[in-house]
């Protein structure tokens, strides 16, 4: 059998869905939209220039929402989905998740982005294991704003990876073939961990890489 991982923003969607998320949020009156715009893009910044804290991320990103009931949280993730996740998906990475379904390898989707934003976008691209920053809930289910265990970003992808497959009874080491999409030099540890590492819609500075090491380069948006 062979693995296949996927990072998710700026690889499979053309966007950063935790980013999109905080705008739709103060789209509908969620959040500030002048103090959280210049927070979230600071943020971004961070992110695309390898330096995000990761905890302090979080807790700002989840602050305006995470005080809600549940039955809000349905459903403005659900018109967040219909307005502008799924609008996002491109036919060219939806076929390239399919093709490697269809294969029968075991695929996951490995994000930095937390788990509420990002699951419902895997099942939109019909991927059934998630491996994103897991979010930390009190003793009544509600997200506290801190990150639960090891936070999926940079170097803590290899451990994530690593932990789901010893969960299945396995490892990296198991399959014929393991190659790893990313479109970001914040995953340059996983894709060097890898067999088959492609550098996927890439960053200058991936791109750089992947010419210097050799290897693939994929663009599904133009």
């Amino acid at each position: 059998m062979n693995l296949t991982l996927f990072d998710l923003d700026g690889t499979l969607l053309p966007t950063d869905s935790d980013h999109a998320f905080g705008e739709y949020l103060v789209r509908i009156g969620w959040a500030d939209g002048e103090v959280h715009r210049r927070r979230n893009d600071q943020f971004y910044a961070d992110y695309l220039a390898g330096a995000l804290d990761m905890a302090a991320y979080v807790d700002f990103a989840t602050s305006p929402w995470r005080g809600r009931g549940a039955d809000e949280l349905a459903a403005v993730t659900e018109s967040f989905l219909a307005e502008v996740a799924r609008p996002a998906l491109h036919p060219r990475a939806l076929a390239l998740v399919q093709k490697h379904r269809d294969a029968g390898d075991l695929v996951a989707i490995v994000t930095a982005t937390n788990e509420f934003v990002t699951r419902p976008i895997a099942s939109l691209f019909g991927v059934e294991h998630l491996i994103a920053t897991e979010l930390e809930r009190d003793a009544t289910g509600r997200v506290t704003g801190a990150i639960r265990g090891l936070p999926c970003f940079r170097d803590g992808k290899i451990g994530r990876v690593s932990g789901w497959l010893a969960s299945r009874g396995t490892s990296l080491a198991a399959f014929d073939r393991c190659t790893f999409y990313s479109d970001s030099t914040n995953d340059l540890p996983l894709l060097e961990h890898v067999s088959h590492p492609v550098a996927t819609n890439p960053v200058p500075a991936l791109a750089a890489v992947a010419a210097e090491r050799g290897w693939p380069v994929l663009r599904l948006f133009d």
